[in-house]
């Protein structure tokens, strides 16, 4: 499996609090059957602003530290980026990055606030030949109370990735049953651990990747987790599953 989505650098931002953190992160991640892991430390403005190069140099160390190790993982730089009307400058300038140097883009929204220009950046991230990945919609408070208002940004080349964890209810009952929802609805692209601790997601996959078996199968499974995220390893585009509408009523909400 490829993780597009960890904390996994340490004393970035509020993943791993130190190195043997992170090493022990890597050997979960590969005990839990990954081979790849993108590192999203996050980005936020005038917060977590660690630039480019000073995170392409942890992810060069720690990838010598694995291959000297003979741990079976490679690692790759990128950033959750906290949305923003500068979000495409600081592309530009090299300040945030892309999921492993790929077109794709990850972002993450407040939690409970709309954003109102989140059409405006959409547009100007696929106006610029990239693609968009809004991180976890489950746990935004606006997709839990209308999924279906995805449907619109996927129609404008939005992914998204959730969040293994929110199927065993780490962020609550509202997010398990909407990522259940959207899962169901072809309406998730990416699934990724969001790791920011040992004994953390990492050690808990067995029990996740059993429960999203029942939900949706063990092709769709590995759709999520191996050949859409190989994807952005590659950097090629792909054709997604067609979204459905998701039926919403006093039994379902």
């Amino acid at each position: 499996m490829i993780d597009v989505h960890s904390h996994i650098i340490p004393k970035i931002d509020d993943g791993s609090n130190s190195f043997e953190e992170s090493y022990s992160m890597f050997i979960e991640a590969v005990k839990a059957g990954f081979t790849d892991i993108i590192s999203t430390s996050h980005y936020i403005e005038d917060y977590y602003e660690l630039d480019y190069i000073k995170r392409k140099a942890w992810i060069e160390a720690m990838n010598k530290v694995l291959k000297e190790n003979n741990i079976n993982l490679k690692l790759y730089c990128g950033n959750e980026i906290y949305i923003t009307q500068n979000l495409i400058n600081l592309i530009k300038e090299k300040k945030a990055s892309t999921l492993a140097n790929s077109k794709y883009i990850l972002f993450e929204l407040p939690m409970n606030n709309n954003v109102m220009y989140l059409d405006e950046i959409v547009f100007e991230i696929k106006s610029l030949g990239m693609i968009p990945v809004i991180a976890h919609p489950e746990r935004y408070t606006f997709v839990q109370e209308k999924p279906n208002i995805l449907l619109n940004l996927i129609k404008q080349g939005v992914l998204f990735q959730g969040n293994f964890g929110s199927i065993i209810g780490k962020y609550g009952n509202q997010a398990k049953n909407t990522i259940k929802k959207l899962l169901k609805a072809n309406m998730i692209h990416f699934l990724g651990t969001d790791s920011h601790r040992k004994n953390d997601i990492y050690t808990k996959m067995t029990d996740i990747i059993k429960e999203l078996e029942k939900i949706i199968g063990k092709a769709k499974l590995k759709e999520l987790t191996e050949l859409n995220p190989g994807h952005i390893i590659k950097n090629e585009e792909f054709e997604i599953s067609k979204p459905l509408e998701i039926k919403m009523g006093f039994f379902n909400n």
